[in-house]
């Protein structure tokens, strides 16, 4: 099956413009996540996907200069610039990726492959549905036909933004599958939306000797032999831009 790793970038951001592009470790935050990417050997592509905005034009710049795949579509249906993407590239299976969330870890891309693979008639797996793992570690993986049908069907701009709330929104139409971890550490947050999230990675990694291919496992047990790591960026709602969303279309903002 042809799976392809689709990251979703762009430099637009309300709280951190250009972030995608902020130095970890020596690179641009998308080459450090790419480079941990490349580590996943189930990955038949990877492909970068931006906007056709002006705006992002310096971000296709880097890519070509680096050789990185990617494609351009619209800037607010992530949606459909997710189904475009997997469409031209032919991909049986899609593995949605953020780049504002540069320690994503093969380990854990390989078991959601894994999960997804284990049977037949799987649509759809990831680790968020209950969360467990710290907010940046998630993953979700499906099939390019989930992803067409959201396609079709989608019509809240929460589904259209946000790419898979269709899928796991509707348990009865699709063949869900979510994995845990144990101990819940769902409160941590390795995701970065904001100047003390990016304060926050690069602190870790100047601990961690700034090796880019350090597995997450060796990040938890630093966060836990020093907690203080932890409240450099704590305080933020898990999954904020989502909820955003949903108020916005229930009339709250």
């Amino acid at each position: 099956m042809n799976t392809i790793a689709i990251v979703q970038a762009r430099m637009g951001s309300s709280r951190l413009p250009g972030k995608v592009l902020a130095e970890i470790c020596g690179e641009p935050m998308l080459g450090f996540l790419l480079q941990r990417l490349r580590r996943t050997a189930e990955f038949d592509k990877i492909v970068v996907a931006t906007t056709a905005s002006d705006e992002d034009d310096v971000l296709v710049d880097w890519l070509e200069s680096n050789g990185v795949s990617y494609f351009r579509g619209s800037e607010d249906d992530v949606l459909d610039r997710f189904w475009q993407c997997a469409r031209i590239h032919m991909a049986d299976v899609v593995v949605r990726v953020t780049a504002d969330d540069p320690l994503k870890d093969p380990e854990i891309i390989g078991r959601a492959l894994s999960e997804l693979r284990a049977a037949d008639g799987i649509d759809y797996v990831s680790n968020t549905i209950r969360p467990t793992f710290p907010e940046g570690l998630d993953i979700e993986v499906f099939t390019f036909q989930a992803l067409t049908r959201a396609h079709k069907e989608a019509t809240l701009q929460s589904e259209r933004e946000h790419v898979t709330p269709f899928i796991w929104k509707n348990p009865s139409q699709f063949n869900l599958r979510c994995f845990e971890m144990e101990p819940n550490l769902s409160s941590w947050r390795w995701t970065v939306d904001k100047p003390e999230d990016l304060a926050f990675i690069r602190t870790v990694m100047s601990h961690l000797g700034n090796e880019i291919n350090t597995s997450y496992k060796d990040i938890i047990r630093l966060i836990l032999s020093k907690p203080e790591l932890a409240q450099i960026n704590s305080g933020t709602v898990r999954n904020e831009g989502y909820l955003k969303t949903l108020a916005m279309e229930k009339g709250y903002e």
